[in-house]
């Protein structure tokens, strides 16, 4: 029996490399609270399909059933009101060949009042086959904006990838109403980029005048505000609802573990949750600083690991 669906509910569909998959479910349990599935998540949440770096599309669901015949049944009563459309068939669980899913894709349409339109169509629907459940309603594809902001003026070899950045900000600020972030050793602004292009309230600072130029040279280039400042984290002041703290000094050289301690108790004064990255091993001294941890995840670029550190 096909139901429709009483209450809004949403599938998403992600991808990573093996190489972040234990970032991108941090970060997707982060944003929906929930533990994704292999390739797909359900949730009663709404969020933008390009916020994360991982997520590829966002079916909003109008119909369920037991069978593609039980969709194209009930597709008749859509009211297109004269846009084009286009139907994509999404297998998440790799349990169809290419032509089952071209087949399931006409056999919808067929039945869909209006005019299909391959390229540009106007109105985009997913038909989504979850074990022996077919889903079906409004397509969102994710836009991958945040590959723009790889064009950016300065660049920094040992930056985070603004994939990366993007699921960091994501992850210190799953929601963004009414949350005040701070970045205090920003470098060239690459999370500070990310998160401000998310929506998310976020200020910057670095102790290096150059890295503060390269920020504000990156923001102005993408017309974000300019929201960085020359600081030195040790002497910053302010309460905020989050801290995003990048220890990159771990790549050239190695913090002794006194200076590293206070760069955490100093991050700690700004709010008593954080988000830390970090190329060592430093439990116990954010431990010391004053943190409690509750998540972490890691990300590998070959033999060299960053760990994100989630404290709240």
């Amino acid at each position: 029996m096909l139901d429709a669906v009483s209450q809004t509910n949403y599938i998403y569909t992600f991808a990573c490399h093996d190489e972040e998959q234990s970032l991108c479910h941090l970060e997707l349990r982060s944003l929906f609270g929930v533990e994704p599935y292999e390739g797909y998540l359900m949730s009663t949440l709404k969020i933008n399909a390009s916020r994360s770096p991982y997520v590829k599309s966002r079916v909003e669901i109008l119909y369920e059933g037991a069978s593609i015949e039980e969709i194209a049944g009930r597709v008749k009563d859509i009211q297109l009101e004269g846009a084009t459309f286009k139907v994509i068939c999404i297998d998440c669980t790799a349990s169809m060949d290419y032509r089952e899913q071209r087949d399931a894709e006409r056999q919808i349409g067929l039945h869909i009042r209006g005019t299909a339109e391959m390229r540009k169509p106007e109105r985009l629907f997913g038909a989504v086959k979850l074990g022996d459940r077919w889903y079906f309603g409004d397509y969102t594809k994710n836009e991958a904006v945040w590959l723009q902001h790889n064009n950016k003026p300065q660049h920094y070899s040992t930056a985070l990838s603004t994939r990366v950045a993007r699921a960091i900000a994501n992850i210190a600020v799953p929601h963004t109403m009414g949350i005040k972030a701070v970045d205090p050793c920003c470098g060239i602004g690459t999370v500070l980029v990310e998160a401000l292009s998310i929506g998310i309230d976020i200020v910057g600072y670095d102790i290096n005048p150059l890295a503060v130029r390269g920020a504000r040279l990156n923001l102005a280039h993408f017309q974000m505000p300019a929201v960085v400042s020359q600081g030195n984290i040790l002497s910053l002041e302010g309460d905020y609802d989050v801290v995003i703290l990048d220890l990159p000094y771990n790549l050239c050289s190695v913090l002794p573990e006194d200076e590293q301690l206070l760069m955490l108790k100093a991050a700690r004064r700004l709010s008593s949750q954080a988000v830390i990255i970090t190329t060592g091993e430093i439990d116990s001294a954010i431990e010391l600083a004053g943190f409690n941890i509750t998540e972490r995840g890691s990300v590998r670029k070959g033999s060299f690991v960053r760990q994100i550190i989630v404290c709240r």
